[in-house]
């Protein structure tokens, strides 16, 4: 073979080998680029799947949260107690009372918090019930309806000895919502009832027990008693004064106005006065501004009463003149006009035949009858029981 034959053989042989590298790059690229292809096609799969799988389980997720969302079931007392609270609940506001100091050296006027405690509304004519222990000694008050709208409070009139005050408000007809009245005198231990008031500021705060006791006996800010008070073991605290106390059907039976506790919080004992009273101490401080009483027109003194050992009853000192009791005969231990001692004057022992032992025995018992009507006093004179009719007075006190 020649030498340029030899040469020939070589470079064919070169182009032979490069064409079948090239064909054998040719078909590995294709090869990876199915390959890559088959992924591609596999790994949209994966995050579709992927995706799909999040939204199952945001879809789960959301209804789990969507039912944990719903009101837990409520058995019917439960329901029967929310729907109580969201009707009453608009009938009751918060009271705080300021005081007005002038300042010694600038003689400005700076108006200082005194209190709070709570109320509600009476009827659409803006007026408010509450104790008197809650505006006692305070220059203004304020009053906050349920919707958050404050006014300006007027003492209409005030009973201390009832702890009852009756505030007015010029507020709309449409913002006030009167609470239905109910009875005191059928109440049974035992049967539920509900609280609602402002406790340490916090307003519109509900608390539940059960009448613990009837015919309590507590004292009102004028030290005269106040009978038949309800007992309760819903929570009544600093802040409960004046707010209603409701039977189940959410008619107020009492008015909040105590507590018995060592710290001054809530021990499971409040006292209310009942409705029966309030029915008609509100209305004579409506258009009295005060109760009108009935008045023996006598004057009474135990200090004078023990000196003369005068034990039970009570010793008429002296009597009004051309009152009640002048006009019915009573005698007097002192002469009205030189206020000497004379005798011993009649001592009353009982009023239509119930027993009167102190002054707040006829305090209370007097409570029972209105001015202008006679009742029947059993007196004892010279150590004889003897009976005198008489027509009541009306009180100036």
């Amino acid at each position: 073979m020649s030498e340029r034959s030899f040469k020939s053989t070589r470079i064919v042989l070169w182009l032979a080998l490069l064409a079948a590298g090239f064909f054998i790059g040719t078909a590995w690229n294709s090869k990876n680029n199915q390959s890559n292809q088959q992924q591609a096609k596999t790994e949209p799969k994966a995050i579709a799947t992927a995706e799909k799988t999040f939204t199952e389980d945001s879809k789960e997720e959301n209804q789990a949260n969507s039912v944990n969302s719903e009101p837990l079931s409520l058995n019917p007392s439960e329901r029967a107690t929310i729907a109580l609270f969201e009707n009453a609940a608009p009938s009751v506001c918060y009271i705080t009372t300021s005081n007005l100091r002038r300042s010694y050296y600038r003689r400005n006027i700076t108006e200082v918090p005194r209190g709070s405690g709570s109320g509600f509304v009476w009827n659409t004519k803006g007026h408010i019930i509450t104790n008197y222990h809650v505006i006692e000694g305070a220059d203004r008050a304020t009053v906050t309806l349920s919707d958050g709208t404050t006014y300006q409070a007027s003492a209409v009139g005030v009973a201390p000895e009832k702890d009852l005050a009756v505030l007015k408000i010029d507020a709309p007809r449409s913002k006030l919502r009167p609470i239905p009245l109910g009875s005191s005198n059928n109440l049974k231990v035992g049967q539920s009832v509900l609280a609602i008031g402002n406790p340490f500021g916090l307003d519109q705060t509900l608390t539940t027990g059960i009448v613990s006791a009837l015919g309590r006996e507590i004292e009102s800010v004028a030290g005269v008693p106040i009978r038949d008070a309800i007992q309760t073991d819903a929570a009544i605290n600093p802040g409960n004064s004046g707010g209603p106390l409701l039977d189940s059907s959410g008619k107020l039976i009492g008015v909040n106005t105590a507590i018995y506790s060592p710290s001054g919080a809530s021990a499971g004992i409040g006292f209310s006065i009942p409705v029966d009273a309030v029915k008609w101490v509100v209305p004579e401080l409506i258009k009295y501004g005060k109760i009108k009483r009935p008045s023996l027109g006598i004057t009474m003194r135990s200090d004078i009463a023990q000196r003369l050992q005068i034990n039970e009853g009570i010793l008429v000192i002296t009597v009004t003149p051309k009152g009640a009791a002048e006009k019915a005969g009573l005698r007097p231990t002192y002469n009205n006009q030189t206020l000497q001692f004379e005798q011993v004057g009649d001592v009353i022992i009982a009023i239509n035949g119930e027993q009167v032992g102190d002054y707040n025995d006829l305090f209370l018992e007097l409570e029972k009858y209105n001015p202008g009507e006679q009742v029947s006093l059993t007196v004892l004179r010279d150590k004889r029981q003897i009976q005198i009719p008489i027509v009541l007075d009306v009180s100036n006190q």
